[in-house]
């Protein structure tokens, strides 16, 4: 395949590296949801773990590193999920992490973070005031700035999930969440490597274009906001080297309504008994909003994460 900067014999020697318990994570298929969409859905949830969502494939991965070059702090900036996965592999290792994050981020996260024992520092904008924020105070301390989608290790961590996909397999489709980007070109790396005939379909907020719009106009794209409900996934300032991987791996990236997002929520607590954060909804919502497409197929959409504030839940879904 053309070259992204992945290596899939790195990829799989990261599975020798990350705790046990963010791999092999479940994977099955989702009856009810087949019978409201009109395709064979299936799941992977990558929510049964210690910080509720994908970020540990990687961080797990940065930390090993830190650990053996005898660093002993990193910096990162983070909507939420990052920032708890770092704080709990920096523990298990003895890094001193600290976490930048806006203050308006869901407390859910914020709470997790700091219960995780990591130094948490807010700021009073969006991620991308967050993301300025951790590269001074990084240079500033003169310690790791750990930066999600463009550190290789955290789209080689998230790719594990691709290994387990592609075993599991044969899929018509993967349906990916698109924010930085480690996700989508982790996995989307290994299904072109190991499944090419498995479409990789990446979805992001209308709110939230950035990098969606990057890809189709094949250079970086930014935004001057980001509204969408789906925070995990509301950056406006695509990093170029992800974006090249990207365009490497994705078949297509479609932006998708709040409102669909908001019913893939709905879809899976009625149907899967799952209580899931929007940025995890996307892939239903891609399909809500194009069944057609995906008539027949034999679909997994990745759930990345379940770290939601309660109280916006439920307004969400008028509980």
């Amino acid at each position: 395949m053309p070259e992204t900067r992945l290596d899939l014999d790195r990829i799989r020697a990261a599975r020798r590296v990350i705790d046990p318990v963010f791999l092999d994570s479940p994977l099955y298929r989702c009856e009810p949801l087949d019978r409201e969409l009109g395709c064979r859905v299936s799941i992977k949830l990558e929510t049964a773990n210690p910080v509720r969502s994908f970020k540990g494939r990687g961080t797990e991965l940065v930390v090993t590193g830190l650990a053996e070059r005898g660093e002993r702090a990193a910096v990162c900036a983070s909507a939420g999920n990052l920032g708890q996965a770092l704080a709990l592999s920096g523990r298990a290792r003895g890094i001193d992490v600290t976490v930048v994050a806006s203050r308006f981020a869901p407390a859910a996260k914020l709470e997790r973070i700091r219960a995780l024992g990591a130094e948490l520092e807010l700021v009073d904008g969006d991620f991308e005031l967050a993301r300025e924020r951790a590269a001074a105070l990084a240079k500033e301390r003169d310690v790791r700035l750990v930066e999600d989608s463009l550190d290789v290790e955290t789209c080689e961590g998230a790719a594990t999930i691709g290994l387990e996909l592609a075993d599991a397999g044969p899929f018509d489709a993967v349906l990916i969440a698109l924010g930085g980007g480690a996700l989508a070109t982790g996995v989307g790396h290994v299904m072109r490597s190991l499944a090419p005939g498995t479409s990789v379909r990446t979805v992001q907020p209308a709110g939230a274009p950035a990098m969606t719009l990057s890809w189709r106009e094949r250079r970086v794209v930014t935004t001057d906001s980001a509204d969408t409900i789906a925070d995990g996934v509301a950056g406006r300032f695509p990093i170029p080297e992800a974006l090249g991987d990207l365009l490497v791996v994705a078949d297509d990236a479609v932006l998708v309504r709040e409102a669909s997002i908001i019913a893939g929520m709905r879809l899976f607590l009625e149907h899967a008994g799952l209580v899931v954060e929007p940025s995890a909804a996307l892939g239903l919502a891609a399909i809500l909003e194009d069944r057609a497409r995906f008539a027949g197929l034999d679909v997994v959409t990745i759930v990345c994460g379940s770290n939601v504030d309660l109280p916006a839940y439920r307004r969400w879904l008028g509980l």
